[in-house]
């Protein structure tokens, strides 16, 4: 059992947790994640570790509900327990000191694309940081990214805050104002990173992606998380979660994603219907 020591709504549908797990804390690196069930009965899913204190044993989970599992997670509270949490799992992101890199963010993706932005600035690295959101409470994490970047810009959709548009927009503008970007992370709805990854093309940056598929076992034995980059199959688990976004086969990762829309609409309306207001909204 895992205990929940505190729990904060950071925005409509989005949770953070801080979770005791000092044997995962103690070997986390960026760019891992972890495979949990919150209770007897329930399945296997992956949340990235958005942090780690290695101090005092504990990783922290942010997650959107997007179906019964994260729903059912976010009606835990500070002091209830997930049943199981294995990890840390995945290949680290590549941290290293590159010049200056672009980081770019969308949705609950900030939340992983954090830990990165923090070990690279911790690697030396000037960071020039993108997030972006429908609308200014969409958009999470801003001062914990400010921290460690060297310049923040923020996009909404509706002009909220920061620039009105969307994150390619703010990428090209960085590229045709001078800056030389040395390397880029985009991570967010595969839609964004998609999309993200084709601007990377056109300003001629290399730039990495954190892919999200369907994922049972995170040690690569199911076979559930298989992605297929640069014309061959690898497991999302084991080989990622973070690939080469200019090799990824971006029209079959999404459809997969939406391999199991029916089912899942059926388990949350079945789940909704249990535990009647939906204190997540």
């Amino acid at each position: 059992m895992f205990k929940i020591v505190s729990k904060q709504k950071l925005a409509p549908k989005e949770f953070d947790f801080w979770v005791e797990a000092p044997r995962i804390a103690a070997h986390a690196k960026a760019g891992q994640f972890v495979v949990l069930r919150v209770d007897d009965n329930g399945e296997r899913i992956p949340l990235t570790i958005a942090d780690y204190d290695k101090d005092k044993g504990l990783i922290r989970l942010i997650f959107q509900v997007v179906g019964k599992t994260t729903a059912a997670m976010s009606t835990l509270s500070a002091g209830d327990c997930l049943r199981d949490i294995s990890g840390p799992l995945g290949t680290p992101s590549e941290i290293e000191n590159y010049g200056t890199v672009m980081m770019v963010g969308g949705g609950v993706g900030i939340a992983a694309l954090y830990p990165i932005i923090k070990a690279l600035k911790g690697a030396g690295n000037k960071v020039v940081t993108i997030l972006g959101g429908r609308t200014s409470s969409l958009v999470i994490m801003k001062d914990e990214c400010r921290k460690y970047s060297d310049e923040l810009i923020v996009t909404t959709d509706d002009g909220s805050e920061g620039m009105r548009g969307v994150v390619t927009e703010a990428m090209k503008m960085v590229v045709e104002r001078g800056d030389k970007v040395d390397r880029c992370w985009c991570i967010g709805p595969s839609i964004m990173m998609k999309f993200g990854t084709k601007a990377a093309k056109e300003l001629g940056l290399p730039i990495w992606v954190s892919l999200n598929p369907l994922m049972v076992d995170g040690t690569g034995m199911c076979g559930c998380c298989r992605v297929t980059v640069d014309g061959k199959i690898f497991f999302a688990c084991v080989d990622g979660p973070e690939f080469d976004g200019h090799k990824v086969n971006w029209d079959e990762f999404m459809s997969r994603l939406r391999q199991y829309k029916d089912e899942e609409k059926i388990s949350m309306e079945k789940f909704e219907a249990e535990v009647g207001e939906q204190t997540w909204l």
